[in-house]
């Protein structure tokens, strides 16, 4: 992979519309290696927390802060994925943490309107230059609760937040404004596709009434000199160890655990970003 994977025109368009969908970045191996892991993992599920999203159903996810040397870190720290970071951030990504979203059939809940850095401004980040990458694992489609994004709405800056449930919602008032003068884009993906999108970008998901799951993990990189001012529950500057392309492959089905001392799972109790908005 190139040390500039995204050309002029894919950067261009990140910055207009504030995300970016590249199809098929992990081939079927990868992703399925990957799917297969999270699926068998006893510690990722023992981890795992649910979020309510004010309409009766809950999102379940597991959070960690450091990538590890298994089959998570390898996605989260190859060259395709942080060089592109890289080059969206312009300056040296860190890993700010990864998580897998697993929204079983039936039962999967859903994300209530908001940006990410809604959250991630309570934790002592001062700017919005931070990335996250959304790797489809299962496909995603309107049926069982695809992600959803208001193209270009992160031009409108960051706005309040306040609980819906367990999750930080955006202000409606202002997200229904939007809505009226920007388009809304399902983003419908398929097994390896990944996302690009920027802090401030409004997006949602509905919840899951279909039969099939919807698995996603997805990786957050900070910007170097975005380094937060004050500790919180994500870490601060910490240099990220990228490894080659290849190396999803090179190890395989072979699971080191990413519950290991220094992953950094999230307790609950200790998330910042969703307990300062409480009034």
């Amino acid at each position: 992979m190139a040390d500039k994977p995204l050309t002029v025109s894919q950067l261009q368009q990140y910055h207009k519309d504030g995300y970016l969908l590249v199809r098929q970045l992990f081939d079927s191996e990868e992703v399925g290696m990957l799917g297969r892991v999270a699926r068998e993992d006893r510690v990722l599920d023992e981890n795992a927390c649910g979020r309510r999203d004010g309409e009766g159903g809950s999102v379940r996810l597991s959070l960690w802060n450091h990538p590890g040397d298994g089959i998570y870190g390898m996605f989260a720290r190859c060259e395709r994925v942080t060089n592109a970071a890289e080059q969206i951030l312009n300056d040296e990504a860190y890993h700010y943490h990864s998580k897998m979203i697993m929204k079983d059939a039936k039962v999967g809940g859903a994300w209530t309107w908001h940006q990410d850095y809604g959250y991630w401004y309570q934790n002592g980040v001062l700017s919005p230059n931070l990335v996250s990458v959304s790797i489809a694992v299962d496909a995603a489609t309107k049926e069982n609760g695809c992600l959803q994004v208001v193209k270009g709405s992160h031009h409108y800056g960051r706005l309040n937040h306040s609980l819906t449930g367990d999750q930080a919602g955006a202000d409606m008032e202002r997200v229904k404004e939007i809505l009226k003068r920007n388009e809304l884009v399902h983003v419908e993906m398929g097994p390896g596709d990944a996302l690009f999108f920027q802090s401030n970008l409004l997006h949602r998901s509905d919840q899951n009434r279909s039969e099939h799951a919807r698995w996603s993990m997805i990786c957050c990189y900070n910007a170097r000199s975005n380094d937060p001012y004050k500790d919180s529950h994500h870490p601060r500057y910490t240099p990220l160890e990228k490894v080659s392309d290849d190396a999803i492959k090179a190890v395989g089905l072979k699971h080191f655990d990413p519950g290991q001392a220094d992953a950094g799972w999230l307790d609950p109790e200790a998330d910042s970003s969703a307990t300062s908005l409480k009034s």
